[in-house]
């Protein structure tokens, strides 16, 4: 067999004392570190003047509306529902464009602005923007940027079967001075 070169070391074989210089090491470095801790953080802490988190709040559904909408012995059909905030006042509303579940024909739309009630959370219908009364039907129904947009087909005389709207006018609707003003959707021209 042949000899090492290389004296043998003396930690080659661990003593006690090893094992307790090791472990006071090993502590100072712990105890060293938990006093070296960054500060902490700031950013998520609000202070006297921060605001409360908003709450999230859903949008009304037209399932548990009773619109004021007379179809007799048929029921109401929800054509088309969208959400979003129209007033500016951070819970959102529904508009839903409804009608009588008519067996034939084209039943007129209504649409409704829908809305949470206060104190019971119940949703109300708070407006009215196209009347079933005055033989419209709506497609196109949207929000975007706190408008209400839809396209409207009507008719241009009484004469005009329920059919065959002839009449379609692209519109808006905007909350101004607490109600809902109807104009053209810009560009466009009645067909």
């Amino acid at each position: 067999m042949q000899q090492s070169a290389v004296p043998e070391l003396a930690h080659a074989h661990p003593h006690p004392i090893h094992w307790v210089a090791t472990a006071t090491a090993l502590a100072g470095v712990v105890a060293l570190s938990s006093a070296l801790q960054p500060d902490a953080a700031r950013a998520a802490q609000p202070g006297p003047e921060a605001k409360p988190a908003p709450v999230t709040v859903t949008a009304p559904d037209p399932a548990d509306v009773k619109f004021p909408l007379d179809c007799g012995p048929v029921g109401i059909v929800v054509k088309k529902k969208v959400s979003g905030d129209l007033d500016g006042d951070g819970s959102p509303e529904t508009v839903a464009a409804v009608h009588c579940d008519a067996s034939m024909g084209t039943p007129p739309d209504g649409v409704y602005v829908l809305t949470l009630g206060t104190a019971d959370a119940k949703p109300r219908v708070v407006a009215t923007l196209v009347n079933p009364k005055d033989r419209e039907t709506v497609s196109d129904l949207a929000v975007r940027d706190a408008e209400v947009t839809a396209t409207v087909h009507g008719y241009s005389s009484a004469d005009v079967p329920n059919c065959c709207p002839d009449v379609t006018d692209p519109v808006k609707w905007q909350w101004k001075s607490g109600k809902f003003l109807r104009s053209k959707q810009a560009g466009e021209q009645n067909v």
